[in-house]
């Protein structure tokens, strides 16, 4: 793999007495896209949320190119969160405004820009999510397959080192889940850029993955290239995969 960019280093994380991350470990390889799978609740969010800095780990280590930004508060962990963009389940659009404000906000936020540069930036990142000509639509107006790449155009613009997805295709058919994947892979060929990707769609995990990590009850129990992880023979990843109800996984 290589120096990672991210790593997890005995990382544990409780809420009340619920035990979510337990001495997990995890390395991110640079510039490829990781899909980070596992059940729902089983803690794939929470993971996502400690590499940005919005939850901090109870015990361990969060190495971003080897600084451990759980150490890290106000400006210098605002240094490491400005390398990374991030794509919300929901896509997190502020409503009270248009297509192009919404994508340009980081930029109105973050640079010294001139608002026809950040006009020119947001139409030509629009164009290459497929959604030319939708600047002064509402979010209310578009479908959720719209919403979510208005999302991914707002995450790419600052051009980010590092961008997060948190299972970018809920909610959508099986139609639009394929264009957003493939948008996924395209554009992080494109860029070099380093994804992560939280999905439970295993078809989308093995189209899109360069390196994929099981997360089960709190630890990573396989990891690796999508051909190693369809030769693991651990049983739990096994059933994971096949979707089925039989198997080590209790169903509750």
């Amino acid at each position: 793999m290589g120096c990672p960019i991210i790593e997890f280093v005995d990382v544990h994380k409780s809420f009340r007495n619920q035990k979510v991350l337990d001495g997990l470990n995890l390395r991110i390889p640079r510039s490829k896209t990781t899909v980070i799978i596992g059940r729902s609740g089983g803690g794939k969010s929470v993971t996502l949320k400690h590499m940005i800095g919005l939850m901090r780990p109870d015990l361990g280590q969060i190495l971003v190119d080897g600084e451990d930004i759980a150490a890290l508060d106000g400006e210098d962990l605002d240094r490491i969160r400005r390398r990374f963009g991030m794509l919300f389940q929901e896509g997190a659009l502020f409503d009270s405004l248009t297509v192009a404000d919404n994508v340009g906000f980081p930029l109105v936020e973050h640079t010294a820009l001139g608002r026809e540069e950040i006009r020119r930036r947001v139409s030509e990142l629009l164009r290459t999510v497929g959604l030319p000509g939708v600047e002064e639509k509402m979010p209310a107006e578009l479908s959720g397959g719209m919403r979510k790449r208005v999302g991914l155009a707002r995450a790419l613009i600052l051009e980010p080192e590092i961008v997060l997805f948190d299972e970018p295709t809920s909610g959508l058919d099986p139609i639009m889940a394929d264009a957003i994947d493939r948008l996924i892979r395209d554009t992080q060929a494109e860029s070099g850029r380093t994804y992560v990707v939280i999905s439970h769609d295993i078809r989308a995990t093995f189209e899109i993955a360069h390196h994929i990590a099981m997360l089960y009850e709190g630890r990573i129990i396989a990891e690796g290239s999508p051909d190693e992880i369809r030769r693991n023979p651990n049983p739990i990843l096994a059933q994971f995969l096949r979707g089925t109800a039989d198997g080590p996984i209790q169903v509750q």
